[in-house]
């Protein structure tokens, strides 16, 4: 079964299609973003705020989030964790 997290704002994804949850400071990230960006493969849910992760899917999307990948990485494990035990 499919298993939702909270990416801020009011968006959620699919745990079972991420692949990564990476900060979009590095240069290799950015222009990652930059290309996605120019082939309508992004998806912006930060809703106008700084975007602090990407998080990339397993059709090649990229989701960028204002949340902290830390965040996203506990909300998703937290997930994983209460699922296991039920």
């Amino acid at each position: 079964m499919s298993q939702f997290i909270h990416i801020g704002f009011g968006n959620i994804v699919n745990t079972d299609k991420i692949i990564a949850v990476v900060s979009p400071e590095s240069a290799p990230v950015r222009r990652l973003i930059q290309h996605a960006r120019e082939i309508d493969n992004a998806v912006d849910a930060t809703q106008g705020r700084k975007t602090k992760s990407v998080l990339v899917m397993e059709n090649s999307q990229l989701i960028l989030s204002a949340l902290l990948p830390e965040t996203i990485a506990a909300r998703a494990a937290f997930e994983k964790e209460e699922n296991d035990e039920a």
